[in-house]
């Protein structure tokens, strides 16, 4: 038997295996666990499917990261009934746990600094993208600042659900 090829192998059912759980721990997590502020202003959907989005990034890399977020949640927005957001999300929130997960491996220091300016940046990455995504749809470039305080509040949680835990996560895992 060629080990080699058993252990390439190993190696990418374990990936796949990875991947999936984390884009289906994302949709779940964002399918199952969020409220809707009537105070927001476009509807203001508060989810915690960052949180597995953001582990993802930061235990399993860049790569696991983005797929987690863009088929997790863009999956989310095709099955219950926001459609038309689902190509917008596909490329926000992937580019949000592709870059999260870039800034945990490449940047060196002190991990939760790290991961506390990952997170930083990819609530930067949400609302520039979620913003822009609303001008198109809504052809209004005032309406679309009323959904920042909701994309704020959504990896803010987020983040203190997951900057202190992961570097626990990482030594039970890995």
């Amino acid at each position: 038997m060629n080990t080699t090829y058993s252990s390439l192998e190993t190696t990418k059912t374990k990936v796949l295996v990875i991947n999936a759980l984390f884009v289906a721990l994302t949709l779940v997590a964002t399918m199952f666990i969020n409220f809707k502020l009537p105070i927001m202003g476009n509807g203001g959907l508060i989810h915690l499917g960052n949180v597995p989005l953001f582990i993802a990034a930061f235990v399993f890399g860049r790569k696991t990261g983005a797929i987690a977020g863009a088929f997790g949640m863009g999956l989310f927005d095709l099955i219950s009934g926001w459609t038309v957001w689902a190509p917008f999300t596909f490329v926000i929130v992937g580019a949000m746990g592709y870059v999260a997960g870039l800034i945990s491996e490449k940047v060196p220091g002190k991990r939760v600094i790290v991961y506390t300016m990952a997170v930083i940046v990819a609530m930067i990455i949400k609302i520039v993208g979620y913003y822009f995504a609303e001008v198109v749809l809504y052809g209004n470039w005032i309406q679309p600042f009323g959904s920042i305080p909701g994309n704020v509040l959504q990896v803010v949680i987020a983040g203190i659900i997951v900057v202190p835990l992961v570097a626990r996560i990482k030594k039970r895992i890995l």
